[in-house]
């Protein structure tokens, strides 16, 4: 009675109301996934509509319509534009003249028309273009090495002349360029003054124009060039008449005579609309806006010729491969089992009847190894498989498919900084009390891979590494990673001592499962998602020099003194050998690209050089955390270091000594990043001056004991699936293998990042859950069916490794 009586006095002094209450309960990871799944099947919906009503030609889209993303930076609807340099645009057209093809592109108009001309041949000539005296005359360029002609005809107005030559194209197949780019209209405004018989004058010959245009479209592209609008207040008086409002109506005219003939290219305009203030006269296109226009003109020519990961335009999707098809249909098998067995469970309960009218009870067992052939093991296992398939379909859906868009990535100090400051304040305020007061413990470790996770995220999507100090800050980041797997795997291995066949398959499954899927279903290699084969291979060697005779760990430490200096000269012979592998790159390259190892660090142009640099950019890393770790259990072992409490490490003086020093080391290696020249410089430098703010980190994050045993539990959340944060994030937050932005809203940047990264983080934590559970099941306790799933494993790969040429 009494605590009837407390608790209606507590509810009639903190009213909170039901329905409240039960909003807040299902606040939760698992209802947040299944609304993720609804925004994902109402945008494959959206974007299926779009798709059935507008087309989903990128080239189309290319040519219509797009927004400045900043002041200079041009972003087409739905597609990613490449940024094309002179090797990059010869290095096209000689692949088209290898296959036997030749570039033919011929320009009709006026002066907009021939400034467009002019831009396209200076960007490809290797020679100074001479100029011409009579303006008002045709223009050709022909390079035979390229098999390449680009002609200009100066043709002012859209008269018979203009239908004389595209009929001769009708009559003669040898005429017909590839391309034809015509516009013309402000010299009929000027000659006629903006009368309304020349309009209509105008859209009488477009009306003619557009069946010759039917006929030849099958054999050539036609592109029809809508008019920029002109700034009026650098126009000459004699050209006043040229008006915006006479300029749209004869792009109306055009629009609604050619719209079915011929491509309209309506992204021209809008980009000299959204920025001219570099016009000279106010009627002819300024550098910037014209060398756009020329960009978007060699995007729609060589994209599908290129192999340009930032160029989807024009793109074409990539060819299915047989792996690709098998892991399609193995994930389909799975995904019916696991329907049929949830049906044939949900009848089989229907259908049990009451024992004394009582239903019996649903026991819930802990997941045995996969070998004990119960049908709820199986269940789980297909249910898990038939979950990854779905995920990886999505996977497929969103990067090796035209089905979503996708844009560039864009930086400001405002896309970058704003993000960042929202995530560091979120972290700051979700923070709370941790039961573990050690150096490093579980809840800091996770809150520090929590938050810089974060960070690198927003570094990739907004494209910060072209700014040097940003970049060199992430280069710490991920040496801070490397630094705590040595720090990790080094602390368990001296804590534990456990070196069994059991510990290294449980890990090496859990870190590269995910990969080996993706590389499956993405068709890339494994040295793609490089993140994963680095963190394996420093397991590999911090547990083959742990393990090597004498094996160390703290008992045996305890026992035989001598094991520590045995530590430190397995320390010592790790770091030569990693410094002679540096020194001698080609020693490197012949230990790395020997079968059947190769095919785990060469890219898919079967080159080493990327595994290199990753390798020696971060090379002493792991040797970092090793070494930290080791010093770290040897000060506790000999008491002259004490994080039981939750009192200082240090005396008052010495806390803030060596703060201090932190705070230098910290403020040193920012103002190196901002000093170095460059990335090489900066990279050649790193390696060995990286740990200074790591150690400085670590030290101000430990040595007061308020700071150590208090952590973020959101950057803790976050910390707990970083490395599939890591990994998911090249095909479903990013795009094109990383180089892109996913657009699942277009025309909505903002919403789109939350949208996106709201499925992304949900689909992350599942990946981590599915992870997990398949890993207990592939690699159990039991050694026979340890030895009986790596035999199913090495058999379903070894087809795969052969046919990629592993075994030569």
């Amino acid at each position: 009675m009494e605590e009837q009586r407390s608790n209606l006095a507590a509810a009639q002094t903190h009213p909170i109301s039901t329905s409240s209450v039960e909003f807040i309960q299902h606040i939760n990871i698992e209802n947040a996934k299944l609304l993720a799944l609804i925004v994902v099947l109402s945008v494959i919906g959206y974007h299926g509509a779009l798709h059935f009503v507008y087309g989903n030609d990128s080239c189309t889209w290319l040519l219509s319509d797009g927004r400045f993303q900043g002041p200079h930076v041009w972003q087409p609807y739905g597609c990613m534009l490449h940024t094309y340099k002179q090797r990059d645009t010869r290095y096209c057209m000689r692949y088209i003249n290898y296959w036997g093809g030749q570039t033919h592109i011929l320009f009709v108009g006026d002066s907009r028309v021939r400034q467009l001309y002019d831009q396209v041949v200076d960007h490809i000539s290797q020679q100074a273009i001479k100029p011409v005296k009579n303006k008002h005359s045709d223009k050709q360029f022909v390079d035979n090495k390229l098999n390449l002609k680009i002609e200009f005809k100066w043709m002012a107005e859209v008269n018979g002349s203009m239908l004389k030559l595209f009929e001769s194209f009708v009559a003669e197949e040898r005429l017909k360029p590839k391309f034809l780019f015509v516009g013309s209209a402000t010299w009929s405004i000027k000659q006629y003054n903006g009368s309304k018989v020349a309009l209509e004058s105008y859209r009488g010959n477009l009306t003619s124009l557009a069946p010759i245009f039917e006929k030849l479209k099958p054999s050539m592209k036609i592109i029809w060039i809508l008019q920029d609008p002109v700034r009026q207040d650098k126009l000459a008086p004699e050209k006043r008449m040229i008006t915006n409002d006479q300029v749209d109506h004869y792009n109306k005219a055009a629009m609604e005579a050619l719209d079915d003939s011929c491509l309209i290219w309506k992204s021209s305009r809008l980009v000299a609309q959204g920025y001219n203030v570099d016009s000279v006269d106010g009627l002819h296109a300024g550098p910037v806006a014209l060398n756009y226009d020329m960009q978007i003109l060699l995007n729609m020519h060589c994209n599908e010729h290129m192999n340009f990961d930032d160029g989807t335009c024009c793109g074409t999707r990539e060819s299915i491969t047989t792996v690709q098809l098998c892991t399609a249909i193995l994930f389909a098998i799975c995904i019916v089992v696991s329907v049929m067995m949830r049906l044939c469970s949900r009848i089989g309960i229907r259908r049990t009847p009451p024992v004394n009218g009582i239903l019996p009870l649903k026991v819930k067992r802990k997941p045995a190894a996969l070998g004990e052939n119960t049908e709820s093991d199986a269940y789980v296992v297909f249910t898990a498989m038939a979950k990854l398939g779905v995920i990886m379909a999505y996977f497929f859906l969103c990067d090796r498919t035209t089905f979503f868009m996708k844009e560039n990535k864009y930086y400001s100090n405002l896309n970058f900084f704003l993000p960042f400051g929202y995530v560091m304040a979120l972290g700051l305020f979700f923070t709370e009390d941790s039961q573990m007061t050690q150096v490093l413990h579980r809840d800091q470790t996770d809150e520090w891979k929590g938050w810089m996770q974060l960070v690198i995220l927003i570094y990739h999507m907004t494209g910060a590494s072209q700014v040097l100090p940003i970049y060199m800050q992430m280069r710490v980041l991920v040496t801070s990673y490397l630094f705590l797997t040595g720090y990790g795997h080094f602390s368990f291995f001296w804590q534990k001592g456990d070196y069994s066949i059991f510990r290294v398959c449980k890990m090496v499954f859990r870190l590269n499962l995910q990969v080996v899927v993706m590389c499956f279903v993405m068709n890339r290699p494994y040295q793609f998602y490089y993140f994963v084969p680095l963190i394996t291979f420093w397991f590999f060697v911090i547990y083959i020099a742990m393990c090597f005779i004498p094996q160390i760990s703290a008992p045996s430490a305890d026992e035989n003194p001598w094991h520590y200096l045995y530590m430190v000269t397995k320390i010592i012979v790790v770091i030569v050998i990693i410094t002679i592998l540096y020194m001698s790159e080609v020693l490197f390259e012949k230990i790395f690209v020997t079968r059947p190892f190769k095919a785990l660090f060469v890219t898919s142009d079967d080159s080493v050089k990327e595994w290199w640099f990753r390798w020696q950019l971060d090379r002493y890393s792991v040797v970092y955390g090793m070494i930290f770790g080791y010093a770290y259990f040897f000060l506790k072992k000999f008491e002259l270091l004490d994080d039981k409490g939750s009192c200082s490490l240090f005396s008052r003086g010495v806390c803030w000594t060596v703060s201090l020093l932190s705070i230098i080391g910290i403020t040193g290696y920012t103002a190196f990043t901002f000093l170095c020249k460059n990335k090489p410089e900066c990279n050649e430098v790193h390696p060995y001056v990286a740990f200074v703010p790591i150690i400085s980190y670590i030290i101000l994050r430990n040595v007061a004991g308020f700071m150590r045993t208090r952590y973020s539990t959101f950057f803790a959340w976050f910390g707990k699936i970083s490395l599939e944060l890591f990994i998911t994030q090249y095909h479903i937050w990013l795009s094109a293998d990383t180089h892109g932005v996913l657009v699942l809203i277009p025309s909505y940047p903002v919403l789109n990042v939350i949208v996106t990264s709201f499925v992304f983080l949900c689909v992350s934590h599942e990946m981590s859950k599915l992870v997990t559970t398949l890993s207990n099941y592939a690699v159990p306790n039991n050694w026979k069916v340890l030895v009986r799933n790596a035999t199913v494993f090495l058999l379903v790969l070894l087809p795969i490794g052969i046919s990629h040429g592993m075994l030569g």
